[in-house]
C-alpha cells in the first residue's frame, strides 16, 4: 500500500511539474496576442454598456438628427436593414 501511495505521490509532481511548463509554454505563445484581445474585450464591454442603455443611443441619434438631419436618414435606414437582416439570419440559425 505504500508502495503504491509513494508511486501516486511521484505521478502527482511529475503532472504538476508538466502542467507548470505547459502553462509558461502557453503564456510565451498568448503573449502576442493578449494585447489585440484586451481591446477586443473592451470593445465588447462598451457594446454591451450601450446595449444596455437605450437612453445613450437614442440621445445620440437625437442630436444626430438634430444637426445633421441628412445624415441621420442615411444611418436609420442603414441600421433598420441592419436589424432585418439580423432577424432574418437568427430565423435560420
Amino acid at each position: 500500500m505504500t508502495h503504491t501511495l509513494a508511486e501516486l505521490q511521484a505521478r502527482q509532481r511529475t503532472l504538476q511539474e508538466r502542467a507548470a511548463q505547459e502553462r509558461n509554454d502557453f503564456a510565451l505563445h498568448f503573449e502576442p496576442i493578449e494585447k489585440p484581445l484586451s481591446w477586443a474585450d473592451k470593445g465588447i464591454d462598451v457594446f454591451n454598456f450601450v446595449k444596455g442603455t437605450p437612453i445613450l443611443w437614442t440621445s445620440a441619434f437625437a442630436v444626430l438628427a438634430h444637426y445633421k438631419p441628412k445624415l441621420a436618414s442615411k444611418v436609420l435606414a442603414v441600421g433598420w436593414g441592419a436589424v432585418k437582416l439580423l432577424k432574418t439570419a437568427k430565423k435560420l440559425v
